[in-house]
């Protein structure tokens, strides 16, 4: 009888133990986040701020998932016809636009090439030959 007693103590002294270990070493979240490959609502905490699917295995940090969507979604400029203009592209003005300074205005199908987006009213910045670099608004214009 004492060597049942005693390997039971043993054992749940040996239990307690592995309990502790467990605890501090694999304290694991119990937060469950969707993975954004697979769309799998089974994604579970690694311990170390990244997240793994058990069903594709792809691992990510969801704090730089959310900033990279944040400067995914940073600047959206659509034209008059609500198409998505990029740095680069080149457009048409679709309306006689006046300048300020300037003899004739900017006359309408006059192409515009290499566009820069930038924050603001007037949210294009380009350079149109026989005026110079001017900005203007998106609404004006139409992508090419």
């Amino acid at each position: 009888m004492t060597r049942q007693k005693n390997s039971y103590t043993v054992t749940k002294g040996i239990a307690s133990q592995l309990k502790t270990i467990t605890q501090k070493h694999y304290d694991m979240s119990d937060e469950m986040k969707a993975c954004p490959v697979c769309e799998s609502p089974y994604g579970y905490s690694t311990g170390r701020e990244l997240f793994a699917c058990p069903e594709c295995s792809h691992e990510w940090n969801p704090e730089l998932a959310k900033k990279e969507e944040e400067e995914a979604d940073g600047l959206k400029v659509l034209d008059s016809n609500n198409n998505p203009l990029l740095s680069g592209d080149t457009v048409i003005v679709i309306k006689n636009l006046p300048v300020k300074g300037a003899p004739a205005p900017i006359k309408a199908g006059t192409k515009v090439k290499n566009i820069r987006l930038t924050d603001g009213d007037h949210n294009i910045s380009c350079r149109i030959d026989g005026f110079g670099s001017l900005k203007l608004k998106s609404e004006f214009v139409r992508k090419a």
